[in-house]
């Protein structure tokens, strides 16, 4: 049974990175910024509620990969080698704004397929059709799980989710207001700066991963 604390421990690092996860210039916050000011702020909270929904069905997905895998040492070191790689490139290509391979793609495909006619589906399809959330989720929660910062039971899991989702609608939230109330505080090159930061913010992480590893293998091989 999980204690009060490790819930709350594990729904607070869902809030941080479902907030910080949402920063990075996709198709909802370019949506935001280019239609939030002339269809208003109601219409920006819902296209925020459509997107978190299926981010948080994303991030469950990734969570639920991970099952007993974590019981060898080796193990979490292949997992943490794998997240670390997908750390690093994504930071990088947030860093240079680069697109992820595929994604407007794949994004085309399913607006096409489902022709979304409300700013819920609108975000809910969105996030559906980009790659790059569900890969992104899938390096966090190896990241968290493999470190033991979240327990492996759905317990911790299910206030990490949550926290993911109620991180996620408070930065859209956030880019609603500013697009409408805010007087111009979010534009696109203000999203753009966000993003470089985020991706300086993973690469910082899969650099403390890798410190961390390097020491899990040392002492595991007894050096």
């Amino acid at each position: 049974m999980v204690d009060g604390s490790s819930t709350w421990v594990a729904a607070g690092l869902g809030f941080v990175a479902g907030f910080v996860s949402s920063i990075p210039g996709g198709p909802i916050n370019a949506t935001l910024v280019a239609e939030g000011p002339r269809r208003g702020l109601r219409w920006c909270l819902f296209l925020g509620f459509g997107a978190v929904a299926m981010e948080a069905i994303y991030c469950a997905i990734a969570c639920a990969g991970f099952a007993p895998v974590f019981e060898s040492r080796w193990v979490r070191a292949a997992i943490e080698s794998v997240s670390l790689s997908l750390m690093l490139w994504l930071g990088v290509k947030y860093l240079r704004g680069s697109p992820i391979p595929g994604e407007e793609r794949v994004e085309h495909f399913v607006e096409e397929t489902f022709h979304p006619h409300t700013a819920f589906w609108t975000g809910f399809l969105r996030v559906l059709g980009n790659p790059a959330v569900l890969l992104l989720w899938i390096t966090v929660a190896a990241t968290l799980l493999s470190r033991e910062w979240i327990e492996n039971r759905w317990e911790s899991k299910w206030p990490f989710v949550s926290g993911v989702a109620l991180g996620g609608m408070g930065w859209f939230a956030l880019v609603g207001w500013g697009v409408n109330c805010g007087r111009g505080r979010f534009s696109a090159a203000t999203l753009h700066r966000l993003a470089q930061g985020s991706g300086v913010l993973l690469i910082g992480v899969a650099v403390v991963v890798a410190v961390r590893l390097v020491a899990m293998l040392l002492h595991a091989t007894g050096k």
